[in-house]
């Protein structure tokens, strides 16, 4: 059944990527979207330095064998910000990370007419917003890494959320947009800061530089 294999799956990414940071990274703290809290030291200034992951990001698209819109997330953020990350995706069989960042002067130039990639559910208000400021198109895609990464190769040129997310949601993909020159930041264009005790974040915006003025001038005027 997909539930099974959906649980299944996050169990055995968690399990790995816990085992592996307690063994090269002891004295860090760790995050995980299935776990129950910071693991390792939990009394300590998680700000300082945290690892913070997402096992399977997209477990929808991950129990659909034909999808390949599924990451597996892992970053550092030191004194609150993405420091160091990295996000699989598997079923394309490759990882893009900050260690051999990609660069956007390698991509192609911004379309006239810009894609925006939104989930496969209904999208954000935003969205809708900057494609009309833009005269862009809408791009449904499935997990967030795999619309983040989408604007880090050139496939689309923005990727806009709101409504909720977690720091082990956007973490990774904000550290690798961020390594090759992109634009990230809140909606309102603060940045997007990590480690807190409240892990909820619930937008972003990560888009090519060129845009970065027209999308935040539609979206806080």
């Amino acid at each position: 059944p997909m539930a099974v294999i959906k649980n299944e799956g996050d169990r055995q990414s968690h399990e790995f990527l816990m085992e592996a940071l307690a063994k090269m990274r002891p004295n860090d703290a760790v995050l995980s979207e299935e776990g129950t809290a910071y693991a390792c030291h939990p009394d300590r200034d998680v700000t300082a330095r945290t690892w913070i992951i997402d096992p399977v990001d997209g477990t929808r698209e991950y129990a659909e064998p034909s999808r390949t819109d599924w990451a597996v997330h892992v970053a550092l953020a030191t004194e609150g910000l993405p420091s160091a990350g990295a996000v699989a995706l598997p079923a394309l069989g490759f990882t893009l990370s900050t260690a051999e960042p990609l660069s956007i002067h390698d991509l192609p130039p911004v379309p006239v007419q810009a894609r925006i990639v939104v989930s496969r559910s209904r999208p954000p208000v935003e969205a809708l917003t900057i494609r009309d400021a833009l005269g862009g198109e809408l791009v449904e895609m499935g997990s967030a890494g795999a619309k983040a990464m989408a604007v880090v190769r050139g496939e689309v040129e923005c990727y806009v959320h709101s409504g909720g997310q977690y720091e082990w949601d956007n973490c990774a993909p904000v550290a690798v947009a961020q390594a090759a020159g992109l634009h990230a930041s809140r909606l309102d264009g603060s940045p997007l800061t990590y480690g807190h005790v409240d892990p909820y974040l619930p937008d972003l915006l990560i888009c090519r530089t060129e845009l970065t003025e027209a999308i935040l001038a539609a979206l806080v005027g």
